[in-house]
């Protein structure tokens, strides 16, 4: 597939620490956002593991990586936050975890959801990716499909007066094997000053490397700068979005 300028009317994008959102669609947001997008921000550790500093406790880091998350938001034009408060570096992909999921997605309804791809475990021969991720990815397919679609799982939703909500969409990043690319070079810029929002975990370098891996991604497909997802469409939807082949 090629590069797609489709923009959903509404997005949630599912992370598990503070910052993931940036790394893996900062782009893709700052530019739904900009056309119209209400995009929901969903974190759902609160990131109160990822410092060397004797003197920091988990209290006081889970304050800071919100602050920071909240601030980078706002440079991509993220509406919603919901910080979800699971403890950094133990995330699994839980019953409760899949409801409390279910929930928002009920409550804020959400046309496409974007989460990691809890299939691709190494990124890099330089990279394992983190098991909060793939946990976090898991349990948002799960919660996406088929639990908040269907009325009878966790009953206790309904009581609470969260309907089932079929997603439409799904884009995973961080891909293993992509099949859709969102041409970035307008938001590049937006994407770097979002990361830079986040100072207890990454250096001003970090804006150089994310700038290399936009570029690389987008060379494939002719862009100066794109970021690559796993897209599925669940539910077609006429409006926004042609019915997948064979369907």
């Amino acid at each position: 597939m090629t590069a797609t300028e489709f923009v959903p009317p509404s997005a949630m994008v599912v992370v598990a620490h503070p910052d993931d959102a940036e790394f893996l669609c900062g782009g893709t947001v700052a530019k739904w956002a900009a056309r119209g997008c209400e995009v929901t921000c969903v974190v759902i550790t609160k990131g109160d593991k990822g410092s060397d500093d004797p003197e920091m406790t988990t209290e006081r880091l889970a304050e800071i990586r919100e602050a920071e998350q909240r601030a980078a938001g706002a440079v991509l034009g993220v509406r919603n936050f919901e910080f979800m408060g699971y403890p950094d570096g133990y995330l699994q992909h839980t019953l409760e975890l899949r409801r409390d999921l279910a929930r928002l997605i009920r409550k804020y309804r959400p046309h496409s959801v974007i989460t990691f791809d809890p299939t691709n475990r190494f990124l890099s021969d330089t990279y394992i990716n983190h098991p909060d991720h793939r946990a976090a990815g898991d349990a948002t397919l799960d919660a996406v499909f088929p639990t908040a679609r269907d009325r009878l799982t966790f009953p206790e939703l309904l009581v609470d007066g969260y309907e089932p909500w079929k997603v439409r969409q799904v884009w995973l990043g961080a891909a293993a094997h992509p099949n859709a690319w969102v041409d970035i070079s307008g938001t590049l810029e937006l994407k770097k000053q979002a990361l830079l929002c986040h100072p207890s975990q990454l250096s001003p370098e970090v804006a150089l490397f994310v700038e290399g891996m936009a570029r690389m991604a987008g060379e494939a497909k002719g862009l100066a700068a794109a970021e690559a997802f796993r897209r599925f469409i669940i539910e077609a939807d006429p409006v926004h979005e042609a019915p997948p082949p064979g369907r």
